[in-house]
């Protein structure tokens, strides 16, 4: 009696079943990867097969890549356009910022100056150093005097608070006198000039 193999027993098998478990075969592997290259022969995104394309076809095909390209260099092109204005703003905004800061301190500091200059008329000679280094240097960026004894009264930068009759020989509102200095900012007076006028 011939000994028939065990189906149940380890490492056998019987005809014509597969092993699910046993190791694949090339074919098997090949199939579970996908090929990123085209199969030959087959055509691209496009389309067209441009190994057997016609003139006309390739034609359209560079055509389309070169429209494609346009719209990926315009779409860059605005882009750019817009960071670059949105840095220009930026740095506007910056600097109108800083300037009405420095505007604002130099703004608290008019009191300061108006104390050093009511010493000076008094007679206290210490103060003249520290009046004369603080205003030359706030000048460096910016600051004016308006000191306008004798100037044609301009009403942006003088304030009139006192009047008196115009002297012989005066064609024109003049200042007579300061009460109060003035000041301006880069141009822009940011206190008038107290002053009595005459004519």
């Amino acid at each position: 009696m011939t000994d028939q193999p065990d189906s149940n027993q380890p490492g056998t098998q019987a005809e014509g079943v597969e092993d699910p478990l046993g190791p694949p075969g090339i074919g098997d592997v090949e199939a579970a990867v996908p090929s990123d290259e085209p199969s030959d022969g087959a055509p691209g995104e496009s389309g067209v097969d441009p190994s057997t394309a016609t003139v006309e076809e390739l034609i359209e095909l560079l055509e389309s890549a070169v429209s494609t390209r346009d719209e990926y260099l315009d779409a860059l092109r605005r882009n750019q356009a817009d960071f670059e204005n949105y840095r220009k703003r930026a740095a506007r905004q910056v600097a109108d910022e800083t300037a009405r800061a420095l505007e604002s301190l130099v703004e608290k500091l008019l009191p300061v100056l108006d104390a050093c200059d009511a010493a000076a008329l008094h007679g206290s000679a210490e103060v003249a150093p520290i009046q004369a280094a603080l205003v030359g240097t706030l000048e460096k960026d910016g600051l004016e005097r308006v000191d306008p004894v004798d100037a044609e009264f301009d009403p942006s930068r003088h304030e009139a608070v006192m009047h008196e009759p115009a002297a012989e020989g005066d064609a024109t509102t003049v200042v007579s006198e300061v009460l109060r200095v003035g000041y301006a900012w880069n141009g822009r007076v940011i206190r008038p000039a107290m002053v009595k006028v005459r004519g």
